[in-house]
């Protein structure tokens, strides 16, 4: 088997229609083969979802504890020490103590940081270039558009097959 063929969803006659035509199966190998691409394309420059959302996170909302930080970035309390210590080695964020309670820190993003954020932006917009490019410019609009629409409708009540809805 050739690298990526686990994330092929067609393997035609091996692949029974049933399976092809079920949308969670669909979306969910589209959803790793983007995760992939993501992956790999920040892996070259050094970094990894976590920096990126990490930072995102500090360049819009401003400074904010670790505590805030991981609930906005959502990014687990456990592993956001590593990717702090990997930032603030990188100088793209910088930890200061909270003037209002000096047992924690305020975290904030460097002008370095800002700099890095704009590299990675350019990154992941190759990604998705690449991603949507068999798609027209309305038809990438019209995806992003769907997809967060089915994904605002998912985020409500869970379905229940009993209640058909």
């Amino acid at each position: 088997m050739e690298e990526g063929d686990e994330l092929r969803f067609d393997r035609g006659a091996e692949t029974p229609e049933r399976i092809k035509a079920q949308l969670s199966r669909l979306v969910g190998l589209t959803a790793a083969q983007t995760a992939r691409a993501s992956s790999d394309a920040l892996r070259a420059v050094g970094a990894h979802k976590d920096h990126f959302v990490v930072l995102a996170a500090l360049a819009e909302f401003g400074p904010a504890s670790q505590s805030a930080l991981a609930g906005r970035a959502r990014v687990y309390k456990s592993d956001l020490v590593a990717v702090l210590n990997e930032l603030a080695d990188g100088g793209w964020i910088r930890r200061t103590p909270d003037p209002a309670d000096k047992r924690r820190n305020v975290i904030t993003i460097t002008d370095t940081g800002v700099r890095r954020l704009a590299e990675l932006d350019q990154v992941l917009a190759g990604v998705n270039a690449h991603i949507t490019a068999p798609l027209t410019r309305e038809e990438r609009d019209q995806l992003f558009a769907l997809l967060n629409r089915v994904n605002t409708h998912l985020a409500g009540p869970r379905f229940r097959p009993e209640s058909g809805a």
